[in-house]
């Protein structure tokens, strides 16, 4: 590290800051598209589930509980080591593939809960709907654990290589032993910025936990 480069520079002479400041915008956009896209999938096949019933209920119910029995670190490793030259958004989209069973399962059992029910004008004016649970308790739950999935991709050497992330970061570090040869400013700051990013969205899901949820509120 100098004046010059704050966070000193990687084995190839790149600014180590550069790639975190440019790369933490690229590893949030990863989770916000695939955090929109499989939360949208997994609203809509819900939908259908709970509303349609039969064959389509059974078929989507099977579909969602065989893949939740696969774990998706290994087919997203399986699947981008396939792939050459993967972008950001194809990144997004691969992470998207399996991330909407949790909210369709979801969304499934709010319908057929407010299906079920007698007076459903009256159960939807007095509990939140479908759709807002959806965007206020699925899309923020999603989030910490989608941008962690995009992180560990990067880190193994799966992701966009042509774009700075913080996986990338850790990629390159791990590559050339920085963590062995005691460089700490090579690997530390893209580690400390994904915990802050995890902990900060994990902290704001449940602070929207307790505004949407009136249980959770203490009595004051």
């Amino acid at each position: 590290p100098s004046f010059e480069y704050l966070l000193g520079t990687d084995q190839q002479g790149r600014d180590v800051l550069a790639n975190v400041v440019l790369g933490t915008p690229a590893t949030v956009k990863i989770g916000l598209i695939a955090g929109v896209i499989g939360v949208g999938a997994g609203t809509v096949l819900g939908v259908l589930a709970g509303y349609a019933g039969g064959v389509s209920d059974a078929t989507i119910r099977l579909v969602i509980d065989v893949l939740l029995t696969i774990p998706n670190l290994m087919v997203l490793v399986v699947v981008t080591s396939m792939l050459t030259g993967v972008s950001v958004e194809g990144m997004g989209l691969i992470i998207a593939a399996l991330a909407w069973m949790w909210p369709a399962r979801t969304v499934r059992s709010q319908v057929l809960s407010i299906r079920e029910r007698m007076y459903l004008q009256v159960a939807r004016l007095n509990g939140v709907s479908p759709f807002g649970i959806v965007v206020r308790e699925l899309l923020p739950n999603l989030a910490p654990f989608v941008i962690l999935a995009s992180i560990g991709l990067s880190a193994l050497g799966l992701g966009p290589q042509n774009e700075a992330s913080l996986g990338l970061t850790i990629y390159w570090a791990i590559f050339y032993g920085a963590l062995i040869r005691q460089l700490w400013w090579w690997f530390l700051p893209p580690i400390v910025i994904t915990v802050v990013l995890f902990v900060g969205l994990f902290m704001m899901t449940a602070g929207l936990d307790r505004i949407a949820n009136p249980r959770l509120r203490t009595a004051v």
